[in-house]
């Protein structure tokens, strides 16, 4: 199914997301895709599995997580997110942090990839969704990020459950990638944020 990026879009996405489908949708980077990220340890959907088979995505490497607002970082992470960074959410920064301990999830992933987009779209999307989404570009493993809606039909449309169409990305750049570590930061990948 594919429908256009609008108000009414966001309660069908969330919808198809909640549910445990996988969906790709538009973002302010890139287009990603996205399932509903399970933190309570039941792992009922498994969507993170399901995305890396799609994709042909390495086990080792986490997804990205996005929330809808800045300070739902701190229901996640064990550490505080500096000032400086934390200024640009929402925004197109991802940052890696410590998941506290005693979360289910932690036991899988001790540390999360957590991002707040600027596209209040999606914030919205994921809002509704009431827990982080994953997303990731949308892409066969090692290959270029696909930007228009038909590039995407054509390789991922039999796929997926839900395209939303928020017109081209190509020539769009990936989030910032930063790792935060011992107070202070490393900068892993530098996209369309300066930090």
């Amino acid at each position: 199914m594919t429908c256009s990026k609008n108000e009414a879009s966001v309660s069908v996405a969330a919808g198809f997301l909640r549910r445990g489908k996988i969906c790709i949708l538009p973002t302010d980077t890139v287009y990603g895709f996205s399932g509903i990220a399970e933190w309570s340890g039941e792992q009922k959907f498994c969507t993170d599995e399901k995305i890396r088979s799609i994709k042909g995505r390495a086990e080792e490497k986490p997804l990205i997580q996005l929330i809808c607002d800045p300070d739902e970082i701190a229901q996640y992470a064990s550490c505080e997110i500096p000032p400086a960074l934390k200024c640009k959410w929402p925004g197109a920064l991802t940052v890696i942090v410590p998941v506290k301990a005693g979360i289910p999830f932690a036991k899988k992933c001790p540390s999360v990839a957590f991002r707040c987009p600027g596209d209040s779209w999606l914030r919205a999307v994921i809002r509704e969704c009431g827990a982080p989404v994953y997303s990731t570009s949308v892409n066969r493993s090692g290959s270029p990020a696909l930007g228009t809606l038909h590039e995407i039909e054509r390789e991922f449309g039999a796929e997926v459950d839900l395209i939303v169409d928020g017109g081209s990305t190509s020539g769009s750049l990936p989030s910032t990638l930063v790792q935060l570590r011992d107070g202070g930061w490393t900068v892993l990948r530098q996209g369309a944020v300066s930090v």
